[in-house]
C-alpha cells in the first residue's frame, strides 16, 4: 500500500528524505518549500533544494509565503491526502493544516527530544558539546516541536562538524521517515509523548555569535567552530584581517588568550590551546593552517580578536 501525501521542506537536509518517500512509491501530491530567496552578490532569486529536487523529478511545487490564509488551506485540504511529511521546512502550520491529512502531519526532526526543539538543533547540540544526538520522527501538533514520538535513531557526535553531522542525519533521517510510514500503514507503530523534562530551545544561528572569545577555554571554543563550520564559520580577526575558522584541535600550551604560541598556528586560549586546520580568508576558498601560512605570515606573538 502506498500513501498519498504532501511534502513540506526546504534545504539540503530535507531532500534525502523526498527522494526515499518516492523510491518507495509514495505518491507524492505536492511539494510544498519556501519561495526564492535573493543570494549572492547580484541578489538573484535561488529556489531551494527541495525546490530544485522536486522540480527535477517533475513534481508539482507550491511556495505559498504562509499557510495562515483561509485560499492556502483550502488548496492544501483539497489535495485529499492520507498524511503530510514535514522536514526543515520553515514555516509553523497552523491547525487546519495539521488536521487536513487523514493520518496527520509528521516531521522529521534532527535532535533528540525534548532537548533542542527549534531552528538549528545540529548545530546547538555540536556547539554544547554533547556527546550525541539523533533524529526522530515525530507527530505533529500545534507546538512547536511538541508532538509525541513515532521512532528515533542516535548518533555519536565525537569531534564531527555540524555540517558533517547534519549529512549524516539527513540520511539517516531518509530511512528512519520510509520507516516510520511503512509502520503507520500497517498500524504497527504507537507515538509515544515525549518526556516531561529535558525541554531545550535550538534558537537560529546568529552569525553575530560567531565571533571567536579566545577568554573561554579550548573545548569550548573547539565545539563552537565546528558547530558554525561550515556556515556561518566561527571567525576571528588576524593582522586586521577576518579569518573564518572551520576546523581546530585542541593541544596543550599556555599564553595570552589568543596568542599564537607555536609556528603551526597554535593559539592560546583562557585554558589550553587550539592548533588551527581549515581556514578561510575573505574571498577566498577554505585551506589548511600550512597552506594560509604559506602566502599569510602570522609568526609567534601574533594576537587574534
Amino acid at each position: 500500500m502506498t500513501l498519498r501525501l504532501a511534502f513540506l521542506g526546504t534545504p539540503d537536509f530535507a531532500v534525502p528524505t523526498l527522494a526515499e518517500l518516492m523510491a518507495q512509491g509514495h505518491e507524492i501530491a505536492a511539494v510544498y518549500s519556501q519561495p526564492p530567496r535573493p543570494k549572492g552578490r547580484g541578489l538573484a532569486l535561488e529556489k531551494g533544494a527541495v525546490h530544485r529536487f522536486a522540480e527535477t523529478a517533475g513534481l508539482e511545487v507550491r511556495t505559498p509565503l504562509s499557510l495562515k490564509g483561509a485560499e492556502e488551506q483550502a488548496a492544501f485540504a483539497a489535495l485529499d491526502l492520507d498524511v503530510a511529511v514535514v522536514v526543515a521546512y520553515g514555516l509553523l502550520l497552523p491547525k487546519a493544516i495539521l488536521d487536513a491529512p487523514k493520518m496527520g502531519c509528521f516531521n522529521l526532526h534532527g535532535s533528540l527530544l525534548p532537548r533542542w526543539r527549534g531552528a538549528a538543533p545540529i548545530q546547538r547540540a555540536v556547539m554544547a558539546g554533547d556527546a550525541e544526538t539523533g533524529v526522530m520522527v515525530m507527530q505533529m501538533d500545534e507546538g512547536l516541536d511538541t508532538g509525541p514520538v513515532l521512532m528515533a535513531e542516535r548518533v555519536a557526535i565525537g569531534r564531527q562538524t555540524s555540517g558533517e553531522l547534519t549529512e549524516k542525519l539527513a540520511r539517516l533521517g531518509a530511512d528512519l521517515m520510509g520507516r516510520a510510514l511503512g509502520a503507520l500503514e500497517r498500524g504497527a507503530i504507537t507515538a509515544q509523548p515525549q518526556a516531561a523534562e529535558g525541554a531545550t530551545y535550538a534558537k537560529k544561528i546568529s552569525k553575530d555569535e560567531a565571533r571567536i572569545d579566545w577568554t573561554k577555554s579550548a573545548a569550548e571554543i573547539d565545539c563552537r567552530i565546528r558547530g558554525l563550520s561550515p556556515w556561518p564559520g566561527a571567525w576571528s580577526e588576524v593582522k586586521g584581517e577576518r579569518l573564518k575558522i572551520l576546523l581546530a584541535e585542541p593541544v596543550s600550551g599556555k599564553g595570552a588568550p589568543g596568542q599564537v604560541i607555536g609556528d603551526d598556528l597554535t593559539i592560546a586560549c583562557g585554558e589550553g590551546a587550539l592548533r588551527l586546520l581549515k581556514v578561510q580568508r575573505a574571498g577566498s576558498k577554505a585551506m589548511t593552517a600550512d597552506e594560509l601560512l604559506k602566502g599569510f605570515a602570522v609568526p609567534k606573538g601574533t594576537r587574534l580578536a
